[in-house]
């Protein structure tokens, strides 16, 4: 793991004879421990993440609306406290950020309408060849469709389906803010931005191997397709944090990647399979590649930090010098 280089060791080294504004490490003890507390204190967040989900023993498999309820109040109660790991971490390092707690995870008005639609349109400008795919296997037109789904009934009714709660809201909500709003403020003073990139998503990626026991306490598959599933999982999910990382630190809010994470969850894994033998392929293979088309042309403009505010993480790193300019301009 790189530490901050050159001028920006200062970050890591200024003695502390009092409480300091800007970023210092544990007096005497470098960039290398600063990274090991910093690497084992989101170790120990995404292992109290995944634990808390088998606190409750259970025989009823995790679909259940009973194993759901419960995994409900344990993830809550880890996400809640989750930001105390990131006080504790600022203690033992000594890194004082000059912003509060709070708006270093992500929690902040400044920009906040931007932070919450750009991000969104942007993933779902990635899902076009999904989206046009799920409109033409509908049996339903688009007025129809509006209707449905702005009814207060069908709110209700989701609202009341726990699987829905938790792909939708809960989940979304606190595997953001437990591996995006916790994680990345500790990871990126000794890492960097770039690298905190891709180094918090592992954490995110390796979370999602419980799965395996599920599967193979109910012997859903056979073994090696539960790990070919997991090893898939793995590697999507990882990308995926890479990419709600991304958005979290160039807009400095986490309702953007909340609300992505949400809709991601609802569109699934694009069935690309389906769209090569569909009925329309031509057209739905077009949505597919204008859509990827699309999102990396607009990437860049449509999560400039200029349209979201001053940047706690870049603020973070300033006495670091150019290390966090790509991601912060």
């Amino acid at each position: 793991m790189a530490a901050l280089g050159g001028e920006g060791l200062r970050l890591l080294s200024v003695p502390r004879p009092a409480r300091q504004p800007e970023a210092a490490a544990l007096s005497g003890a470098g960039a290398g421990l600063c990274c090991w507390v910093s690497v084992c204190s989101c170790l120990s967040l995404a292992c109290s993440y995944v634990g808390s989900l088998y606190v409750w023993k259970s025989e009823l498999p995790r679909d259940h609306p009973a194993v759901i309820k419960r995994r409900f109040t344990s993830v809550l109660v880890v996400s809640s406290l989750s930001p105390l790991c990131v006080l504790l971490w600022r203690e033992l390092t000594g890194i004082q950020p000059g912003t509060p707690l709070l708006t270093l995870m992500g929690f902040r008005l400044e920009g906040i309408f931007p932070a919450a639609l750009l991000p969104l349109l942007l993933t779902m400008i990635l899902f076009l060849g999904p989206l046009m795919q799920l409109s033409m296997d509908c049996p339903c037109d688009l007025a129809d469709g509006l209707k449905v789904v702005l009814a207060p009934r069908s709110w209700a009714r989701c609202l009341s389906d726990m699987r829905w709660l938790r792909n939708q809201v809960i989940a979304p909500l606190t595997e953001e803010l437990v591996f995006r709003a916790c994680m990345l403020p500790m990871l990126a003073p000794c890492t960097g931005l770039g690298p905190a990139v891709f180094t918090c998503p592992l954490f995110f990626g390796v979370a999602h191997f419980h799965h395996i026991f599920e599967q193979l306490r109910f012997r859903q598959s056979s073994m090696g397709s539960i790990f070919l599933s997991a090893a898939f999982q793995f590697s999507y999910t990882a990308v995926f944090g890479a990419y709600t990382a991304f958005l979290f630190i160039r807009t400095g809010h986490l309702i953007g990647p909340v609300l992505c994470h949400s809709f991601c969850n609802y569109m699934g894994f694009p069935a690309v399979c389906a769209a090569l033998e569909h009925p329309q392929r031509r057209p739905l293979l077009a949505g597919y590649a204008l859509g990827v088309g699309l999102f990396l042309l607009l990437l860049q403009p449509l999560t400039d930090p200029k349209l979201y505010g001053s940047l706690p993480l870049c603020a973070l790193l300033e006495p670091a010098g150019d290390s966090a300019a790509p991601l912060c301009s």
